[in-house]
């Protein structure tokens, strides 16, 4: 099978649509962030689809910037490096809240708790040390690189322009979620996973219908050299 430019963008756009599907499913009854539930299967369960969706998100992304690239210009370079950035040191959490604190929760509650406060936007009682630039660069990323990444997207006029806008509007209203209950924090990821469906769906149509002469490997060829 040869592999081109437009079988791998058309990959990644199913990616993309997968994991916008998952972040809007992980939403649906998602329990509080409380120590309690730090050490049920559900959880663990939750924070792994999490994990998930960062890594397809990541792989949507870069097929989307691929297909753009002509396009796209300084203001796309940018917001692409920012959102991959931000929905890498995302993984980066999941993994943290999904591996690392049940067996912490068991001997420190307290810092748990104070995780899952900076976490949601809120404000820790205790010390977590270098977590917070964690989460600062995951906001960041999501946040100002979506906004950015949504307005490349748009002004290249390839994919889907609603999903485009939807993405930018979509993350950098994540900002207010500082001054908001944590309750809000659901209905907020909604509208960025819809924007992940159609972007990934529009850029699998479109990796379809373009012509790309050029192959990036011959899988056949590689196999016969082996």
């Amino acid at each position: 099978m040869t592999l081109t430019i437009n079988r791998i963008t058309a990959a990644a756009g199913l990616c993309a649509a997968v994991a916008g599907a998952i972040y809007i499913g992980v939403q649906i009854n998602h329990p509080p962030a409380e120590v309690a539930q730090v050490v049920t299967t559900e959880f663990v369960v939750r924070e792994t689809a999490k994990a998930l969706m960062a890594v397809l998100a990541l792989a949507g992304f870069a097929g989307m910037f691929l297909h753009n690239r002509r396009r796209f210009g300084p203001l796309g370079v940018i917001g692409y490096v920012l959102v991959s950035t931000g929905y890498l040191a995302m993984f980066a959490n999941q993994c943290i809240v999904g591996y690392v604190l049940p067996v912490v929760a068991r001997t420190s509650p307290g810092y748990v708790q104070d995780y899952l406060d900076a976490a949601m936007g809120g404000s820790p009682s205790g010390d977590i040390g270098h977590i917070q630039e964690l989460f600062l660069v995951t906001g960041i990323g999501y946040s100002l690189g979506g906004l950015l990444f949504g307005i490349a997207l748009f002004r290249a006029g390839i994919l889907a322009r609603w999903a485009s806008a939807l993405f930018a509007v979509g993350t950098v209203s994540a900002l207010a979620l500082s001054a908001l209950p944590e309750s809000f924090s659901r209905p907020f990821a909604v509208p960025v996973g819809v924007a992940l469906i159609g972007l990934g769906i529009s850029l699998y149509r479109s990796s379809r219908t373009t012509a790309d002469p050029e192959p990036v490997v011959d899988a056949t060829e590689q196999a016969a050299v082996r």
